[in-house]
């Protein structure tokens, strides 16, 4: 069995000072929402063992709000920030889930990244599980939305398109 976790970043703000889209940081709103997730996470075993994140400012920035609020209670888990999730669409994140590489094995993945990428993979991936939680997200993942899957694989190489079982659906307004 493995978990994955699609996290999108949380709300940033509209222009980076660079003007460059990837430079963008997460706004108050976003940072409070990063700071619940993590709590959240915290509180629902089983725990990432690896991260991957964007190597855009705001999804580095939720990782960071996220893992503040939760390392106290977890175990740190293996992190890498990749250049690739910037901008992926569902292959290149599908192709980046079945090769990770932090870990030897990890049971519990988390992805932080972006949409459209991370709605539509999230979307392609379900094949069964919490109705609410699809419905839910169906028109979007949206910013520090949290999509928890299950697959009945051995390997993260296994891992294919409606092969997954929606466990959850997560979002701060869900939350509040």
């Amino acid at each position: 069995m493995r978990r994955l976790l699609l996290l999108r970043h949380a709300k940033t703000e509209i222009d980076a000072p660079s003007g460059r889209d990837r430079d963008r940081r997460l706004d108050d709103r976003g940072q409070r929402d990063s700071a619940q997730l993590g709590d959240w996470i915290a509180a629902h075993p089983p725990f990432p063992e690896a991260v991957l994140v964007s190597h855009a400012v705001r999804a580095r920035q939720t990782w960071d709000i996220v893992w503040e609020a939760m390392k106290d209670r977890v175990a740190a888990p293996q992190v890498e920030i990749l250049s690739e999730l910037y901008g992926a669409d569902p292959a290149q994140i599908l192709e980046t889930i079945r090769t990770a590489t932090v870990l030897a094995d990890p049971k519990q993945l988390l992805l932080v990244g972006h949409n459209p990428g991370m709605h539509e993979v999230a979307l392609m991936l379900m094949g069964g599980g919490d109705p609410a939680g699809a419905k839910a997200i169906a028109d979007n993942l949206p910013t520090a939305g949290l999509a928890i899957f299950d697959f009945d694989v051995k390997d993260w190489g296994d891992v294919a398109y409606r092969r997954g079982k929606l466990v959850q659906f997560v979002s701060p307004k869900l939350l509040r």
